[in-house]
């Protein structure tokens, strides 16, 4: 299906400070992690599977064709990369997974012979209410 170790090589990573509280380590330190990934570039993507890609993704990807995921969940930066990496794969393969077509049935005759004979009663029950001719 798809060569993750070629995808990996593909990927690009910025790291940058995480918003949100945090104290005063959150001044020093880049947590926040951003992958970048080109989906017009890549080697790993047959031509449809981009296509795939970018009509499934269309909201996340840029005019570029470029990816972009972040993440800063965590105060680490590995576990965020590793997080980020884990979510960009789950986001492939729901993108590039078909959807099986709806095979029509047909409906079965105990269920229209059910809806007739409801039908049939609720019908009977309301002319019961009626007022009796007396011709």
């Amino acid at each position: 299906m798809i060569n993750k170790e070629t995808l990996l090589q593909e990927l690009s990573f910025k790291a940058s400070r995480s918003s949100g509280a945090g104290g005063q380590h959150v001044n020093k330190v880049s947590s926040k992690i951003e992958l970048y990934f080109n989906v017009n570039t890549s080697k790993a993507l047959t031509d449809l599977q981009k296509q795939r890609i970018q009509n499934k993704l269309k909201k996340r990807i840029t005019s570029n064709g470029v990816l972009i995921l972040q993440c800063d969940s965590s105060r680490s930066q590995h576990s965020n990369k590793e997080f980020v990496i884990k979510r960009f794969f789950e986001l492939l393969k729901a993108s590039l997974t078909v959807p099986k077509k709806r095979i029509q049935t047909k409906v079965p005759k105990t269920v229209i012979k059910k809806r007739t004979q409801n039908k049939r009663y609720v019908s009977e029950k309301k002319a019961n209410r009626k007022k009796p001719k007396l011709d």
